[in-house]
């Protein structure tokens, strides 16, 4: 970096934590994806009114019964090493995200068959069923195209050096400290991109984080705290962008992932549901985030026409959490060891359940870990709970089917369910939305008697920005994405 000339411009972005690994088929980390928006460019992006457009994919067709989607391509898109884009590429990508033993994306293109390469820009996707989810998964790593030249002699360590199409090109990343990209040269979108380089950098302290961008040390904020607004909100150092976050958060419960999910929280539903009743979720949004957030108890937010309103979200009920744990045998309470990221509001978080469970017994021990840490134990069952959330997808497979159908790639909890399996996979192959509808309710019926993970509020995305920062706008996805921004003249 320090060959760069004196008046290159770097913008610099403070993370609120690191990104775990940077490999797309691999990598599971919300701020993994707000690095990939400037490094992997994906075969179809959204709007900030969640419309589906183009990226790499110039445009798409889908046949008369759903089960071949064609994609004609950009012609004007090479890889960071130099090798091109095309159908060929597309085609090992989608092979490596289905193939890759280490690969997360395994569930979100399960229903692809086979690929045929049409020409060198247009390639069919043959699937077993029809899938209308998958467009929509395009839109997020299973989208994301990295070289498959570099993919191949990498193997699963390409995240050392992640070789993309984005506007960035990797440089170098120092664990715990730094991520630094480069503009790339021969970017399809250059004249979109207005920076030489981008910094990200990972500051877990909420209080820190919002000093260095008080003292211009940072350009851009990711996830300002609410308990912060007000204070950045009196600033003229600061400006305060807000969306409404697709996502959710909640705690993941161990129920068949390795020997410590043999407890009576992996076993036995009745001390799960004890838990979710000692919380009283609105509570818990205004004393950590001044009622600015939503609280829930389903994977999508109580606005959302996917949420399934028969079962709205619980009352507290001390009475009942108790009994619960009387009639499961433990009269006299039990514990529960809660992983949590080494952040502020992670931890604010948890503090607050942990006061109100030991009101009926259950006494909570945190256990603080570094966040890819905390990802890694995580998949191989070295929890008994964990307290993680998810940023949130546009179409509502991708905030519940990864999650808790049997093999899922992201189901930590290797919670299965077959009867959850077969209708969350039929509301996949459906594209009459009230069929996907009863689908998805009737399977948040049986999540929510069996809580695999007890979900708690719904987050709005919230940046800071530097006010020298110009062309900046805000995506329900809450990723950052650097066309168009610039430094004011």
């Amino acid at each position: 970096m320090t060959a760069m000339s004196a008046n290159a411009q770097d913008l610099r972005i403070g993370l609120q934590s690191d990104a775990d690994v940077l490999d797309p088929d691999q990598s599971r980390s919300f701020v993994g994806r707000i690095v990939y928006a400037s490094l992997c460019d994906k075969l179809v992006d959204i709007t900030p009114d969640l419309d589906i457009t183009p990226q790499l994919a110039s445009s798409w067709s889908w046949s008369a019964d759903g089960k071949a989607l064609t994609f004609k391509l950009r012609e004007d898109v090479v890889f960071h090493d130099g090798t091109p884009f095309n159908a060929e590429a597309v085609a090992r990508n989608l092979a490596r995200s289905q193939m890759l033993p280490e690969s997360r994306r395994k569930s979100e293109v399960s229903s692809i068959e086979d690929t045929t390469v049409l020409g060198e820009y247009e390639i069919r996707l043959n699937l077993k069923q029809p899938d209308s989810t998958l467009l929509a998964q395009f839109a997020d790593r299973s989208g994301m195209m990295i070289s498959p030249d570099a993919a191949d002699a990498a193997g699963k360590d390409f995240g050392l050096k992640p070789v993309c199409s984005g506007a960035f090109e990797f440089v170098e990343r120092i664990a715990q400290d730094r991520i630094v990209l480069k503009k790339f040269d021969n970017y399809w979108n250059k004249d979109a991109i207005h920076f030489d380089s981008v910094t990200f950098l990972p500051i877990p302290d909420n209080t820190v984080r919002l000093a260095n961008l008080l003292s211009g040390d940072i350009d851009i904020l990711d996830r300002l705290a609410a308990t912060d607004l007000n204070q950045a909100e009196a600033s003229d150092a600061v400006e305060v962008v807000r969306a409404v976050s697709l996502g959710w958060r909640g705690m993941t419960m161990n129920i068949g992932n390795g020997e410590r999910s043999n407890t009576p929280w992996g076993n036995d539903k009745r001390v799960r549901q004890a838990l979710s009743y000692s919380i009283d979720r609105n509570v818990l949004n205004n004393v950590v985030f001044n009622g600015a957030f939503a609280a829930g108890n389903q994977p999508f937010p109580p606005n959302s026409p996917w949420y399934d309103k028969e079962s709205p979200i619980p009352e507290r009920d001390i009475a009942k959490a108790k009994a619960l744990l009387t009639e499961a045998g433990y009269p006299d309470g039990l514990e529960l060891e809660i992983s949590v990221p080494n952040t502020n509001v992670p931890t604010q978080v948890t503090q607050v359940i942990q006061s109100m469970a030991k009101e009926v017994g259950i006494n909570i021990k945190l256990v603080t870990k570094e966040f890819a840490t905390l990802l890694a134990d995580d998949s191989v069952g070295n929890y008994q709970a964990s307290q993680l959330g998810w940023s949130g997808r546009v179409d509502p497979d991708g905030n519940i089917h990864q999650f808790v159908t049997t093999g899922g790639g992201i189901n930590d909890s290797v919670y299965s369910n077959a009867k959850v399996d077969e209708l969350l996979n039929a509301a996949r192959r459906s594209a009459d939305q009230e069929e996907r509808k009863i689908n998805y309710d009737a399977a948040t019926k049986i999540i929510l008697d069996e809580l695999p993970i007890i979900f708690l509020y719904h987050q709005s995305w919230i940046w800071g920005l530097s006010p020298k920062l110009k062309g900046f706008k805000s995506y329900p996805d809450g990723m950052i994405r650097l066309e168009d921004v610039s430094y004011a003249q």
